[in-house]
């Protein structure tokens, strides 16, 4: 699932990945190893995969969810089968729904199926609400863990002190490289619940997190989208200009259409069409797309 909190997921997860284990209840194991998560056989990438070895070895999958997905529930046992398939282990899945805005209807860890008598599907998965979650449990846990504390269940009365335990434990247990990446984390995710003003209130004095890895590549990310969003409106404004000239103004259905079309590339196509006389008229133009 690639959204911009891919890369903080990375920094917070990776040198803490037994931390996150008994963060999503799983059994310990006496080595761990990240396993590739791409399942490219029907074009899937799980969030994490962790191979955990000992007594009961298993592979370990998190998935983290900042919005809603009404296929979450089918998509983890998805992950599930393929990474099972690929690696040859039980699979453990947790998903990490973290604002309220990420749950709904179609969200409740478990897929049942059943098809007359013989034909019976049972899948479970654990899901953690981190809007739940006591702030002291976290902020006593693991460093992994620890920027999931601001939106945890704390009020705004209590989020300075949560902060001030943040700094008081990145400033004491961790170099300054791994406390520059664990703030960024504790940053955007601060920005899933809190506004951006008392987030620049509470973290002003924070030094370094422009240099973290972790800025620097959600940054480099949000870049690109820039760049690539800016091709296709203008894209879009010329295709709009020459389509006028040719069938008239579109209606709003068609214009809901063309707005959706967030590649430069196709939008360039359609307007090669236009020119080149391939089309007679909105309907026509749109419908190869179809």
């Amino acid at each position: 699932m690639p959204h911009p909190f891919d890369a903080t997921n990375k920094h917070m997860f990776r040198p803490y990945p037994a931390e996150w284990l008994a963060f999503g209840g799983l059994p310990s194991g006496t080595k761990l190893e990240f396993v590739d998560t791409d399942l490219s056989a029907v074009s899937k990438a799980a969030d994490v995969l962790v191979r955990v070895l000992g007594s009961q070895s298993y592979i370990a999958h998190f998935e983290f969810q900042s919005g809603y997905d009404a296929q979450l529930d089918r998509r983890v046992l998805v992950y599930n089968v393929l990474a099972a398939d690929r690696l040859d282990m039980e699979v453990l899945s947790v998903a990490v729904l973290l604002r309220p805005e990420a749950l709904g209807p179609g969200i409740t860890g478990r897929v049942s199926q059943k098809r007359g008598k013989d034909h019976r599907l049972n899948f479970t998965y654990k899901v953690v609400k981190v809007w739940e979650l006591p702030f002291k449990s976290l902020l006593s846990g693991g460093l992994g863990t620890l920027p999931l504390a601001p939106i945890s269940q704390v009020s705004e009365r209590q989020l300075p002190g949560v902060i001030e335990t943040i700094r008081h434990r990145l400033g004491t247990e961790v170099k300054a490289e791994k406390a520059r990446e664990l703030w960024t984390a504790t940053r955007l995710m601060m920005g899933l619940r809190w506004s951006p003003d008392l987030v620049g209130k509470l973290l002003r004095g924070i030094h370094g997190m422009k240099e973290s890895s972790t800025y620097q590549e959600i940054v480099q990310e949000g870049m690109q989208k820039g760049i690539k969003k800016g091709r296709a409106d203008e894209a879009l404004a010329f295709l709009l200009r020459r389509g006028k000239k040719v069938f008239g103004a579109p209606d709003a259905a068609t214009l809901r259409v063309l707005k959706a079309i967030t590649d430069p590339r196709q939008l360039e196509a359609l307007t090669d069409r236009v020119i080149d006389g391939q089309a007679s008229s909105w309907a026509s133009l749109l419908n190869p797309l179809a």
